[in-house]
């Protein structure tokens, strides 16, 4: 603990030296400038000798006053230099006032003063400059591998600096590219934006890169893909910076790490009103169904941000409401945290859990949702997703809680799948609840949510590390995706927007080809499509479509406060008939006929056509 010290008051009592060397340079250099380079006449010469000490302690009280010890000359900037020039332009103001007060600036020529004052900054100045510029060299020229970084604004200026301030980096930066024309032929510490991402396979070759850092942490999904598709062309190793919030806290050359598949597919920050959902949260009693899933766990986490009264977990796995209640007890330990192990279409314990903790909202995230294991299953998931939708409204109803909203999916729209039409069912039944009670229904529709169990993602994952081969059903078929976090904030964003009777469809941006996201998730496993893991196109499953919608042509489009959140503008549903159709569907199910289940789904939602039903 003592050597950094004493290095340091070395340092800096070398420096100070160093300055005050300067005074009398500049102070004797003024008087040589003022005779034109030549010898200082008499009595001018003795002026200058006999007024240097005072001259020397002033300047030396005023550089302390002025903190130019505080800064170090590794890292010298402009801020620095600023610093220099107020404090000698002080310093001389200073030393015209005690001379005129001791003999009223006798011999001493008046150009002297601001020859003076020049000669101080320039002498002080230079060397800082020159040191820097030495030491950012060096560690240019010696150290780290050979980078091209990608994105010359702020992340990447930022980017450089530290690379150049760090002595023992593992990069060290050649040259940028920016797609910018406007910052063509910019140098930025020295390092030159030499064109376009689009010159990234050129540049490599002439300037002997060994790695591509992409410092564009605000990039959305296409351009990173585009960037991403580029620099597998080189062949070389590409690193990222993760987004401006994981960035915070620490150096920015610390958060490079490797290009993920989240990265290429759902990029797009999420910005929202944190004092609008705190104050739609904050202090109320918030009970989420599913509260285990991969939705619902992060839903809670997300909710838990925002400092509700209660929050109220209900699920039906025993090891997911365990795992979900360890993690938010040890991220939010002053949060009362209630877990519920419990079915949602078991009615009294339903009931049991919103009389006992009377939630002000009720976040409906309880699902079945494999598609290919449903399509066998269909009175499983007609009683879990559609009976089970309507207890939970029924109850809420019932106990009078303020709003209720059903997290539904894309693949309600159109639906060619059991899961799909069992969506479609939940939406048609919270729509014919709203504006006939005090509770307010909401749904919020979106896509596929990156990670979620379920999902290719791990799927594709798990392949792959067994060596494949990846298993995809057709080459043209596409899905839209988002990742959890942004899917969860925008739910609640929905909910803190909705009066009652609105169905919310997230934008999820472009769908994505899956034969793309497979040969992605290869290549960023360090392996080759095709060469290292296969691909296998193995047929669509019963079920499924070749490309997902978001929004039924019945409904209209519109847009929200949130770009990013659209309102679907659903027609009315005939309440009664609804009303009769899941009556029939739960007598069908208690009675295990999977025929009947099947033909009262059908006939709720008649635009579903079926892609093959196992009985």
């Amino acid at each position: 603990m003592i050597r950094p010290h004493l290095d340091k008051l070395r340092s800096r009592t070398v420096i100070f030296l160093h300055d005050l060397l300067m005074v009398p340079l500049a102070w004797f250099g003024a008087y040589w400038l003022r005779f034109n380079l030549s010898e200082v006449p008499e009595p001018h010469l003795s002026a200058a000798i006999k007024w240097l000490p005072l001259v020397v302690v002033i300047q030396s009280v005023v550089f302390r006053l002025f903190g130019l010890y505080r800064g170090i000359w590794r890292f010298a900037s402009m801020p620095d230099l600023l610093r220099i020039a107020k404090a000698s332009a002080s310093g001389i103001v200073l030393i015209v006032a005690a001379l005129f007060f001791l003999e009223r600036l006798d011999a001493v020529p008046r150009s002297v003063i601001p020859l003076y004052t020049l000669l101080l900054v320039l002498f002080l100045s230079t060397p800082r400059a020159v040191y820097r510029m030495w030491k950012d060299r060096s560690v240019h020229l010696m150290n780290g591998r050979r980078a091209l970084i990608v994105g010359a604004g702020k992340a990447g200026e930022t980017l450089v600096r530290d690379l150049l301030r760090s002595g023992e980096s593992a990069f060290a930066p050649v040259a940028f590219v920016d797609d910018d024309p406007h910052k063509r032929g910019w140098e930025i510490h020295g390092v030159r934006v030499r064109g376009s991402c689009d010159r990234i396979p050129a540049l490599v070759e002439k300037l002997d890169i060994e790695a591509i850092l992409i410092a564009m942490p605000s990039a959305g999904d296409r351009d990173m893909r585009r960037i991403v598709e580029i620099c597998e062309t080189t062949g070389l190793p590409f690193l990222t910076l993760p987004s401006v919030q994981d960035m915070w806290g620490g150096r920015v050359s610390d958060a490079l790490r490797d290009v993920s598949i989240e990265d290429l597919l759902g990029r797009a920050p999420v910005r929202l009103d944190s004092a609008e959902l705190a104050g739609y949260l904050d202090g109320k009693c918030i009970m989420v169904t599913g509260g285990g899933g991969s939705i619902g766990s992060e839903l809670c986490k997300q909710i838990a941000r925002f400092s509700p009264g209660r929050l109220v977990v209900f699920e039906h796995c025993e090891f997911n409401l365990y795992r979900v209640e360890l993690e938010l007890r040890q991220a939010f330990p002053d949060m009362a945290i209630h877990a519920v192990l419990g079915d949602v279409t078991d009615a009294a314990s339903v009931r049991r859990a919103i009389d006992v903790h009377k939630p002000a909202i009720i976040f409906h995230a309880a699902a079945y949702k494999h598609v290919p294991l449903l399509q066998q299953q269909v009175r499983e998931a007609v009683f879990n997703n559609v009976i089970g939708t309507r207890t939970v409204a029924e109850t809420a109803v019932e106990y009078g809680v303020g709003e209720f909203v059903l997290i539904s999916t894309d693949k309600a729209v159109n639906p060619t799948n059991v899961m799909g039409a069992t969506k479609r069912a939940a939406e048609l039944v919270v729509q014919s609840y709203n504006g006939h009670t005090a509770t307010r229904f909401i749904t919020v529709r979106f896509g596929n949510v990156l990670g979620s169990a379920g999902s290719v993602v791990p799927l594709f994952r798990e392949q792959i590390r067994n060596g494949g081969p990846v298993t995809v059903t057709h080459p043209e078929v596409t899905r839209f995706f988002m990742t959890i976090p942004e899917a969860c904030q925008l739910i609640m964003k929905a909910a803190a927007t909705g009066q009652g009777g609105e169905v919310f469809v997230l934008d999820m941006g472009e769908p994505v080809r899956i034969g793309y996201l497979a040969e992605q998730m290869i290549r960023l496993s360090g392996k080759r499509p095709g060469a290292d893991i296969a691909i296998e196109y193995v047929g669509l499953r019963p079920g499924e479509k070749m490309h997902e919608e978001l929004f039924l042509g019945s409904e209209k489009l519109q847009p929200t406060s949130h770009a990013k959140l659209m309102l679907a503008q659903a027609p009315p549903c005939n309440r009664s008939v609804v009303a009769a159709r899941i009556a029939a569907m739960e007598a069908a199910c208690r009675s295990f006929d999977q025929d009947g289940v099947f033909r009262e789904l059908c006939h709720l939602v008649p635009e579903y056509r079926d892609a093959g039903i196992g009985s």
